[in-house]
């Protein structure tokens, strides 16, 4: 039987939009959007509600326990995103996140906090949003790309990902800071780590183009091959393509990726194969959703939570 890791959750949280639409808010510093003049916004808005639910059943489908929440506000455009504003982390830790954009600070959610507090083991909470009055940001596992098996903490620098947020997070939370310059083929800064890096128990997805300054480039390929991990680089159009913002879950029969089926389409057969020796992988069908300048990781907060014992009734 495959031993659990504690790089793959076997819970997520999840949120089911009723209004979604790409957010214009933020579309200034996120390549990744697009638009969709064919549809109208109530059409965007049924489909994405429609691949959320699919996506949900797939998961629990695959024994990967979805706690799935209802957002009905119509001011929230990017809250199919939670691992923006809140990570989970073992030992019973929960942080929230001070977001860049003021549309997205409407995003957090004391419902889901006191979900996880009923649910599982937390111990603290640790808020930094009040770095937002200050204009220091850090959008959780957006921002970050945690290896929760090595303790370390990858950061693309961004807008959205401020370096004195990173370096108190990771002293709170015992991760190592490793943050670098990573630009898309434009030359423009990506705004999230999370699209062009993926850590799971035995690989890595990473662009690593991506990183502007060659020997930076070097260490962090190197230390991530000392892992033991095989190393998967994904060149400009792949990551364009999502196929970095994947996720390792622990789901009923072993380990898995979520991802989406446009990231499954971008990755070559050799990687593919690479991956499969040691996950299944999980394709979801989000491209609607993905208009928003996301994908499958994003829309995804894992929970890496001990659950508590049911109580008997």
């Amino acid at each position: 039987m495959q031993k659990l890791s504690v790089q793959a959750p076997r819970s997520v949280v999840m949120i089911r939009p009723h209004h979604f639409s790409p957010n214009p808010a933020t579309a200034a510093d996120n390549a990744f959007q697009a638009n969709d003049a064919q549809r109208t916004a109530a059409a965007i808005a049924a489909a994405a509600h429609g691949e959320v639910s699919r996506a949900a059943q797939r998961l629990e489908a695959a024994g990967i326990r979805v706690h799935l929440f209802e957002d009905e506000g119509t001011a929230t455009p990017d809250s199919v995103f939670p691992n923006n504003w809140f990570s989970t982390h073992s030992g019973g830790h929960v942080a929230l996140y001070p977001m860049f954009s003021p549309s997205r600070r409407r995003e957090r959610r004391q419902d889901i906090v006191e979900m996880l507090k009923q649910r599982y083991r937390v111990q603290d909470v640790i808020d930094y949003s009040g770095l937002e009055q200050d204009g220091v940001y850090l959008e959780g596992t957006g921002a970050m790309v945690l290896d929760h098996i090595e303790r370390v903490a990858y950061a693309a620098r961004s807008n959205r990902t401020n370096e004195v947020a990173l370096e108190r997070f990771c002293t709170h939370f015992n991760f190592e800071p490793v943050m670098f310059d990573a630009v898309d083929a434009q030359g423009r800064a990506i705004y999230h780590t999370n699209v062009l890096m993926c850590i799971g128990t035995d690989f890595c997805l990473i662009g690593l183009s991506t990183i502007r300054d060659a020997a930076r480039r070097e260490e962090i390929a190197g230390r991530l091959a000392e892992t033991g991990r095989t190393v998967i680089d994904l060149d400009h159009e792949q990551i364009s393509g999502f196929a970095g913002n994947a996720i390792e879950l622990q789901g009923r029969d072993g380990r898995v990726v979520a991802l989406s089926s446009r990231a499954l389409a971008a990755l070559r057969p050799d990687q593919l194969v690479t991956l499969e020796r040691s996950v299944a992988l999980l394709p979801l069908d989000v491209p609607t959703v993905e208009l928003a300048g996301g994908s499958v990781r994003c829309m995804l907060a894992g929970i890496h939570l001990a659950a508590r014992s049911p109580v008997a009734g």
